[in-house]
């Protein structure tokens, strides 16, 4: 059984950049830190700063001397009262979403609608939106748009959306209003996962995706998996591996969001070639992929 990881799986920049952040913030000790919700979509990392002394709370009440700020940021009124508060502020948010924020900042002071195209429950649009304006629409799908918009209407995505679809909005939008101003916010590490994902699940037999199940990234990964027309398999932990899922499997991918370790990869790895043992007697192998565009080797 050979098993081969999708490039570019494992932490991106931003969600690399943040660990650090808190992990170093960890090191110091002495003071009580805190992340404002969790600093990622994944609770391996959350349970690690945990074991560390470094706690996930909803709000932040007197009892916390370092506050982190989540990578996804969080929304503006949020920010002003950690300042009122006087609290000493490690401000994690992913570059890539502070430049959404910024964007979207822009387009209410220049007058326009802001429409944003994201999951409305996900922490990063709820702080983007609050920099657009009372007039920001956001919706999930070009679907979604409002039958009535401004006649002058900005544009933006969540980072970790597909291009497609941000692409599929524009052209919905384009005929409807006077003027349409496009940000492009999608991150392209997250396109270059997605597209590295999708080559790989045409030629495997069985994709794993590893990650948080409350990652869009990750969800994203699995979608893209399944219309590839491969037998998905989306998981947080590994001991959640089956091990009737590769019986009589030669090719195994294997693709990890934004947020999951590389240890967890790896186990991953050890995890899915032991049950190789039972029932097959040919030496696994493995290929670690890392760069995005590199592709996986010739399949046999």
């Amino acid at each position: 059984m050979d098993i081969h990881i999708a490039g570019g799986s494992g932490f991106c920049f931003g969600v690399r950049r943040a660990v650090n952040l808190a992990m170093q913030a960890a090191e110091n000790g002495g003071r009580r830190t805190v992340t404002l919700g969790p600093l990622v979509h994944n609770p391996l990392v959350v349970e690690s700063l945990a074991a560390k002394g470094i706690r996930a709370v909803e709000e932040v009440a007197g009892d916390a001397d370092v506050v982190i700020i989540r990578a996804h940021g969080i929304p503006a009124p949020q920010m002003e009262s950690l300042r009122r508060q006087g609290v000493e502020i490690l401000d994690a948010t992913c570059p890539f979403v502070k430049r959404a924020q910024k964007h979207a900042k822009a387009l209410r002071e220049e007058g326009y609608q802001v429409v944003i195209l994201g999951d409305r429950d996900h922490p990063e649009v709820a702080a983007v939106r609050s920099y657009a304006g009372d007039q920001a629409v956001v919706v999930e799908n070009a679907d979604g748009l409002p039958d009535s918009l401004g006649p002058r209407v900005g544009v933006l995505a969540q980072t970790t959306q597909p291009e497609e679809a941000f692409l599929r909005l524009i052209q919905r939008l384009v005929p409807r209003a006077g003027e349409v101003k496009i940000v492009n916010t999608v991150c392209r590490s997250t396109a270059a996962r997605l597209a590295e994902t999708e080559k790989l699940a045409h030629r495997v037999e069985v994709m794993i995706i590893l990650g948080g199940r409350h990652s869009h990234n990750t969800r994203e990964l699995a979608r893209i998996s399944r219309l590839a027309g491969v037998d998905t398999h989306h998981i947080e932990r590994v001991h959640e591996l089956q091990g009737q899922w590769f019986r009589n499997v030669g090719q195994v991918g294997v693709a990890a969001g934004a947020s999951t370790p590389d240890e967890a990869i790896d186990d991953a790895v050890r995890r899915i070639r032991s049950f190789e043992k039972p029932f097959l007697s040919c030496s696994p192998t493995s290929s670690r992929l890392r760069g995005p565009g590199t592709p996986p080797p010739p399949l046999t």
